[in-house]
């Protein structure tokens, strides 16, 4: 008889197909063929993490994207750039009326039209694998993943250089 897996080994081998199959795709649904990656993650983490969706202070949206991402400054400046100017016209940016320095990132009319496409487009895709689930996996599903993502963010609330030392490791 077989010794079972390791449960933290059985979960890091289920990262990639999870994050490189599963999460692309759904990325790439998110992009509705027109934006960038960085575009998309850009609109998704206003949507999310902005006042009430639709606006976010530019650092904000930095400090996220860095932590996702090897993107510098310039190249999240690039990204707006192109979100703010025709054919997309999905952002716009202005001063923030707190801080003269700060600068808020705002969904126009036609980018809350974009990101309303964009969970219509999600949802498409979520639904097709959703149907292949029984309403018990589902629910264990939401709760696990949900879970996952409030132990993480207390760990690292709690462990942050920690966790970062780990990641800088070498594994040789």
């Amino acid at each position: 008889m077989t010794k079972a897996k390791d449960p933290a080994l059985a979960y890091l081998d289920l990262f990639f197909p999870i994050h490189y199959i599963v999460g692309m795709q759904i990325e790439d649904t998110l992009r509705s063929g027109v934006l960038t990656r960085q575009q998309a993650c850009i609109l998704w983490t206003i949507r999310v993490q902005g006042e009430n969706g639709q606006m976010m202070r530019r650092k904000d949206i930095e400090k996220a994207m860095a932590s996702w991402y090897e993107v510098t400054s310039s190249a999240i400046s690039k990204s707006l750039r192109a979100l703010t100017k025709p054919p997309l016209d999905l952002l716009q940016i202005s001063e923030d009326p707190r801080s003269g320095r700060e600068k808020l990132v705002q969904l126009t009319p036609r980018g809350r039209k974009f990101v309303e496409g964009m969970i219509r487009n999600g949802v498409a895709l979520m639904d097709i694998m959703i149907d292949r689930l029984t309403d018990e996996e589902i629910a264990n599903g939401i709760h696990f993943l949900t879970r996952v993502t409030e132990v993480y963010q207390d760990i690292r609330e709690e462990h942050g250089d920690r966790i970062n030392e780990v990641a800088a490791q070498s594994a040789a």
